[in-house]
């Protein structure tokens, strides 16, 4: 006989005191195993948090460092303003400025909504005003009061319009 199968038998002549107590020390290491787990887990879940906390305090930083040498030459261009009263100069800093901003912006993925001369999209597209127009087709954007931009696909601030109507006259030909 093997000591396989001797095992077994061993096992039914212990006694039942030296049962118990095996038990109990199993019982015990297992307790033991399941806290050090959860206290484990519970590790994990407060450093996630912590981390997650960190990223959302300081997730702007890269678009705000990217946004310095923009308010940098934003301040050279009102100091030159100031030294020189000569608006074409500053109007061409100006709009360096305007374009490194623009291209900061489309860095971090946000965009200008191009709106003008398409269709009114009101996921897109703030109607602050209808006006008649003979040129345009109804509800086509005619005029844009403010820009609006999107990051990705998410729209951060709707562009504010103007959209067409028809004619008056041909308002009231449809009215009758």
């Amino acid at each position: 006989m093997s000591e396989e199968t001797n095992e077994p038998a061993a096992a039914l002549y212990e006694s039942p005191e030296d049962v118990i107590a095996r038990l109990q020390n199993e019982l015990a290491e297992a307790n033991d195993r399941a806290l050090r787990m959860t206290a484990e887990v519970e590790n994990v879940r407060k450093r996630i948090r912590r981390e997650q906390e960190d990223e959302r305090r300081y997730c702007e930083t890269y678009l705000l460092g990217d946004l310095l040498p923009v308010v940098d030459n934003l301040g050279r261009a009102l100091t030159a303003a100031e030294k020189s009263n000569d608006a074409a100069s500053l109007q061409a800093g100006v709009k360096l400025v305007s374009q490194q901003l623009e291209s900061v912006l489309a860095r971090h993925h946000c965009t200008r909504i191009d709106a003008l001369g398409k269709p009114f999209d009101p996921n897109l597209h703030a109607a602050i005003q209808q006006m008649p127009s003979a040129d345009q087709p109804p509800n086509t954007v005619i005029m844009v009061a403010q820009e609006g931009y999107q990051v990705h696909e998410r729209v951060l601030r709707p562009t504010q319009v103007i959209v067409s109507s028809a004619p008056a006259d041909q308002q009231a030909a449809q009215q009758q």
